[in-house]
């Protein structure tokens, strides 16, 4: 082992212990206590919003040459501190998801089953470039009675580390340990490969960010993941569609940010309707800017569109770019989802509620919408307060992921002196 990977790995396994010892504290703190951080921690923030701000010029200014779309998930203003404070404040007023009784019954000897929900234990979390997932991530870990350990890309160090301190100030207020909530101060890869390697000390890795990251992170853990993947999301535009509305929610889910999971990337569009509202579509989307990938079908119809190949349908843009496909209704956008969608978020617009159902029903993706922007696939708009993420796998949780989704469960027993024969 050579001597920078042993010191990312003692770097993690100090951590580790500590937030394990700090776990249980949190566990067994009563709502009023973890609620009295997040308030604590919202106010920090609020009250520090110019540091924060300049630690995110340092990070902007260190980091030239990327996308736009990367540097808007990187960039924080006035309102998106505010935003990460009311974040906390929402998850605080929530129920505490600690202790629920998720099922009880009675056997015929008299013995009394509960279901009871508790924290998962340690929870390591790896993301790149949002430095607000710092605030989402420590709140929802808190709330549901998790420690956590955070390890952000080198892109947002100097902002993590300023919003952290944040949420540091919240811990000591409410007398929580520290531990309970650790931001890696360094970029080294090997603390990632230390992370991934932690089992017995971390109990789930959940990575957020680009492919390259959420691939290493499944080939290589010996922790259980919880992984989200690429954000290929579909709008399917039905022959009943009400057309205004298909052109609101469209602009919306396509253009409202671009470089989040949850923005449209494939418009699919049934052929009865095409000829009429394409054009209408193309030209809405062109307005803001949007350029275009389009099969031959939609060429046709518009001959100034690109045409697509086969990849670009498999593409998660993010950013203003929209892959256009011409279909033969229900059955055959769902087949197009099928082979090159990613699970994640789909929506149909339309006036008919038997094809809506039909569509819903025969979606395997975690999310799916009638009349409604894909780009509503967030904790926050779930009323989860917060999300440490959009889960599209198919074991434990699915879609965003919140307060309840961070508990597993344990079974209390209730006899009256029952033996078994």
């Amino acid at each position: 082992m050579n001597v920078m990977l042993a010191d990312a790995t003692s770097q993690l396994e100090a951590a580790a212990h500590a937030a394990r010892e700090a776990a249980g504290a949190v566990a067994r703190a009563p709502r009023a206590v973890k609620d009295q951080a997040l308030l604590a921690a919202a106010a920090a923030l609020r009250a520090r919003q110019a540091a924060i701000l300049a630690a995110n010029a340092a990070d902007l200014a260190g980091a030239p040459g990327l996308s736009p779309a990367f540097v808007d998930r990187l960039t924080l203003n006035p309102a998106r501190v505010e935003a990460m404070a009311r974040g906390l404040e929402e998850v605080a007023a929530l129920p505490d998801p600690v202790g629920r009784v998720l099922a009880e019954w009675q056997r015929p000897n008299g013995l009394v089953m509960r279901r009871v929900a508790q924290p998962l234990g340690v929870i390591g979390m790896i993301f790149e470039s949002r430095p607000n997932v710092t605030a989402d991530a420590a709140a929802l870990c808190l709330k549901s009675g998790n420690a956590v350990i955070l390890r952000g890309g080198r892109e947002s160090l100097h902002s993590a580390g300023a919003i952290s301190a944040c949420l540091a100030e919240g811990l000591v207020a409410a007398g929580l340990p520290l531990a309970a909530l650790q931001v890696a101060q360094t970029a080294d890869r090997a603390f990632v490969g230390a992370m991934l390697r932690a089992a017995g000390l971390i109990d789930l890795i959940i990575p957020r960010g680009g492919k390259g990251l959420v691939t290493r992170v499944q080939e290589e853990s010996r922790v259980p993941v919880l992984a989200h993947a690429e954000g290929l999301c579909h709008t399917y535009v039905h022959a009943a569609a009400d057309p205004a509305m298909a052109r609101s929610v469209l602009a919306n889910a396509k253009m409202r940010r671009t470089g989040v999971c949850g923005a449209t990337e494939t418009l699919l569009i049934d052929a009865a309707i095409a000829p009429a509202l394409l054009p209408l579509l193309v030209a809405d989307l062109s307005g803001l800017g949007c350029g275009f990938r389009a099969d031959a079908r939609a060429r046709a119809i518009c001959p100034e569109l690109p045409e697509a190949s086969e990849a670009d349908f498999g593409t998660e843009w993010l950013d203003a770019v929209l892959s256009v496909a011409v279909v033969d209704g229900v059955g055959a956008a769902l087949q197009h989802i099928r082979r090159f969608g990613s699970e994640h978020t789909e929506a149909i617009i339309t006036e008919d509620a038997e094809v809506a159902a039909q569509f819903l029903n025969g979606l395997d993706s975690a999310v799916g919408m009638w009349n409604a922007s894909t780009q509503f696939c967030d904790g926050g708009e779930f009323g989860f307060g917060a999300e440490i993420g959009i889960a599209t796998g198919r074991l434990h949780a699915r879609g965003p992921v919140g307060l309840e989704q961070l508990c597993t469960y344990r079974y209390h027993v209730l006899g009256t002196g029952q033996t078994r024969p």
